[in-house]
Protein backbone atom coordinates (compact mmCIF):
# COMPACT_ATOMS: atom_id res chain seq x y z
CA UNK A 1 0.00 0.00 0.00
CA UNK A 2 1.40 3.51 0.74
CA UNK A 3 5.12 4.14 0.59
CA UNK A 4 6.79 5.03 3.89
CA UNK A 5 8.04 8.62 3.71
CA UNK A 6 10.58 10.19 6.05
CA UNK A 7 9.04 11.96 9.01
CA UNK A 8 10.45 15.31 7.83
CA UNK A 9 8.63 15.00 4.49
CA UNK A 10 5.35 14.18 6.26
CA UNK A 11 5.72 17.19 8.55
CA UNK A 12 6.54 19.49 5.65
CA UNK A 13 3.56 18.20 3.67
CA UNK A 14 1.28 18.74 6.67
CA UNK A 15 2.62 22.28 7.10
CA UNK A 16 1.73 23.07 3.48
CA UNK A 17 -1.79 21.69 3.95
CA UNK A 18 -2.30 23.60 7.22
CA UNK A 19 -1.06 26.84 5.64
CA UNK A 20 -3.53 26.44 2.77
CA UNK A 21 -6.27 25.59 5.27
CA UNK A 22 -5.60 28.76 7.29
CA UNK A 23 -5.65 30.84 4.11
CA UNK A 24 -8.97 29.33 3.02
CA UNK A 25 -10.52 30.05 6.44
CA UNK A 26 -9.17 33.59 6.27
CA UNK A 27 -10.85 33.96 2.87
CA UNK A 28 -14.17 32.96 4.44
CA UNK A 29 -14.55 29.26 3.70
CA UNK A 30 -16.06 27.14 6.46
CA UNK A 31 -13.69 24.55 7.99
CA UNK A 32 -16.13 21.67 7.34
CA UNK A 33 -16.20 22.61 3.64
CA UNK A 34 -12.40 22.66 3.54
CA UNK A 35 -12.23 19.33 5.37
CA UNK A 36 -14.61 17.68 2.92
CA UNK A 37 -12.60 18.96 -0.04
CA UNK A 38 -9.32 17.88 1.56
CA UNK A 39 -10.60 14.36 2.27
CA UNK A 40 -11.94 14.09 -1.28
CA UNK A 41 -8.64 15.29 -2.77
CA UNK A 42 -6.60 12.92 -0.61
CA UNK A 43 -8.75 9.87 -1.29
CA UNK A 44 -8.99 10.61 -5.02
CA UNK A 45 -5.21 10.84 -5.27
CA UNK A 46 -4.71 7.66 -3.25
CA UNK A 47 -7.25 5.75 -5.38
CA UNK A 48 -5.48 6.94 -8.54
CA UNK A 49 -2.15 5.76 -7.12
CA UNK A 50 -3.05 2.53 -5.28
CA UNK A 51 -6.49 1.52 -6.54
CA UNK A 52 -9.88 1.40 -4.89
CA UNK A 53 -9.57 -1.77 -2.82
CA UNK A 54 -6.31 -0.93 -0.95
CA UNK A 55 -7.69 2.52 -0.13
CA UNK A 56 -10.99 1.03 1.03
CA UNK A 57 -9.07 -1.35 3.32
CA UNK A 58 -7.09 1.57 4.75
CA UNK A 59 -10.29 3.58 5.27
CA UNK A 60 -11.94 0.66 7.05
CA UNK A 61 -9.30 1.08 9.78
CA UNK A 62 -10.05 4.78 10.28
CA UNK A 63 -12.76 4.41 12.97
CA UNK A 64 -10.35 2.53 15.24
CA UNK A 65 -7.58 5.06 14.60
CA UNK A 66 -9.92 8.00 15.24
CA UNK A 67 -11.23 6.47 18.47
CA UNK A 68 -7.63 5.79 19.49
CA UNK A 69 -6.90 9.51 19.35
CA UNK A 70 -4.53 9.39 16.39
CA UNK A 71 -6.18 12.45 14.82
CA UNK A 72 -6.97 14.39 18.00
CA UNK A 73 -5.09 17.59 18.62
CA UNK A 74 -3.57 17.68 22.09
CA UNK A 75 -5.21 20.37 24.20
CA UNK A 76 -3.25 22.20 26.83
CA UNK A 77 -4.91 23.38 30.00
CA UNK A 78 -4.07 26.83 31.26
Amino acid sequence: MPVAYPTEAKHLALRYILDAWEEAVYEGLEPDCIATAAIFAALSDMVATYGEEPVAVMCAKLPERIRGGEFSVAQTKQ
